[in-house]
């Protein structure tokens, strides 16, 4: 196979993943409307409560899981607090650092959008899962072929 066929394989394996992924965002998307959420709103809750155990979970936390700045993370803890969805809590070791915390409401909302999630990706996952392995293999295929040519 050329190297320009095996390129466009590629290109199409990833086209085909990333589409697999937005479909699965966009029902996310819809998914947290459907409970009055933002998405980022979703999202936050969802990282504060699967931190790993002995973790806190802070601004500077929850900016660098959902890959934003830590003065938005500071305005959607905001909207969450004023919704019932979060607490703020000073950490008893470091007063500068604020501990985040999902009030009754929140948890009952992001387990009402993890059941909703959950059912989704068992329909949605054999698609992602057939694509991801179709990327590994063709990047594998053309990582062998590129380090035969080197030699």
């Amino acid at each position: 196979m050329t190297l320009q066929a095996d390129q466009t394989l590629l290109l199409n394996a990833l086209a085909e993943f990333r589409y697999q992924l937005r479909l699965f965002q966009q029902f996310s998307e819809n998914a947290a409307q459907s409970v009055g959420l933002h998405s980022q709103q979703h999202q936050l809750l969802l990282q504060i409560a699967g931190i790993q155990e002995g973790g806190a979970a802070t601004i500077s936390y929850a900016a660098e899981r959902l890959g934003l700045r830590h003065h938005s993370v500071v305005e959607l803890v905001n909207r969450c607090v004023e919704e019932g969805l979060l607490i703020r809590e000073e950490d008893k070791d470091d007063r500068r650092k604020v501990i985040l915390i999902l009030t009754p409401r929140g948890r009952r909302v992001l387990h009402s959008l993890s059941e909703f999630h959950a059912r989704e990706l068992r329909e949605l996952g054999p698609g992602l899962i057939r694509s991801l392995k179709k990327v590994e293999t063709l990047f594998d295929r053309r990582s062998l072929a590129s380090s035969k040519h080197a030699r």
